[in-house]
């Protein structure tokens, strides 16, 4: 599964830097807020991938009703006159360095149980 996951992201690299696709300078934000969204989902997966955890349909929901949602604030703050988009910025990146910690965690523990072993 990891390896689908890197391929897809080196194939998603790859594409980006090749295809000549722009988009209007004022879909930026609403886009930057979608791909804080969605690297939440991501790297939310990994970690319950990491504790055998994991299913593609929560994954694939949460992914765009994350993205969605950010977006949607995003917009709808846009409007009002309001910066709704910190609501997204705080509470996705919040979990990005949450789930992160969580991972480097079970790094560390897993080498450190397998260093035991050899002893």
């Amino acid at each position: 599964m990891i390896l689908i996951m890197v391929a897809a992201l080196a194939l998603g690299l790859i594409l980006g830097f090749v295809l000549d696709i722009t988009y209007p300078t004022e879909y930026s934000f609403y886009i930057t807020m979608a791909l804080l969204a969605a690297m939440d989902s991501v790297i939310g997966a990994i970690r319950s991938m990491m504790e055998d955890k994991y299913d593609t349909t929560i994954f694939v929901s949460g992914f765009a009703t994350n993205a969605l949602l950010a977006g949607v604030l995003t917009f709808v703050g846009d409007k009002l006159g309001v910066p709704l988009y910190y609501a997204a910025i705080f509470v996705f990146g919040g979990r990005l360095f949450n789930n992160l910690a969580a991972i480097r965690r079970m790094i560390i523990e897993r080498h450190r149980e397998r260093k035991q072993r050899k002893m």
